[in-house]
């Protein structure tokens, strides 16, 4: 099987188009065509996105975004933690490894990570390692987050 590189995606109105492709899938909800939109400055500018390509074209695709230890709701100690956001692949190339290559490149962080699955996506995440956090931020408004945590973190007991 090929290597499977992930890419950070550049912040520009040719990224902009492969994200079109995404949309047109009928996966609205994911779209972070409006993220990128909002992001987009020039080919420099600190992007959250990464992908993966397959010849030339964008097939899976995420956002991660780290967050600043003040807002840690989640770790004992508070620190700094990602949060994966959007992850998405093409229908055509699901269940190939791809959605798995990101989640992986994004525990090289080395941080602990929490992300709000999808509908029918929790058997992809357990797989990936990720639990159901016990400690529940107000914003997330009971969207159910599961964390993933690298070796030496511990998670925040819940208040009850």
């Amino acid at each position: 099987m090929e290597q499977i590189k992930v890419e950070k995606l550049l912040v520009n109105y040719k990224t902009l188009e492969k994200f079109k492709r995404f949309k047109e899938y009928g996966n609205q909800e994911l779209a972070m065509i409006d993220d990128l939109q909002n992001n987009i400055i020039e080919n420099d500018s600190k992007s959250p996105f990464y992908g993966i390509y397959y010849g030339d074209n964008l097939i899976a695709r995420m956002s991660l975004y780290e967050v600043d230890r003040k807002y840690d709701n989640y770790f004992a100690p508070p620190q700094k933690f990602l949060t994966l956001w959007k992850l998405e692949v093409l229908p055509d190339y699901q269940g190939k490894g791809y959605g798995k290559a990101l989640v992986e490149f994004a525990k090289g962080f080395q941080l602990p990570i929490k992300t709000n699955p999808r509908i029918n996506s929790h058997g992809f995440w357990e797989k990936m390692g990720f639990l159901k956090a016990h400690y529940e931020m107000e914003r997330d408004l009971g969207e159910n987050p599961l964390i993933w945590l690298p070796k030496g973190v511990k998670e925040k007991a819940t208040n009850s």
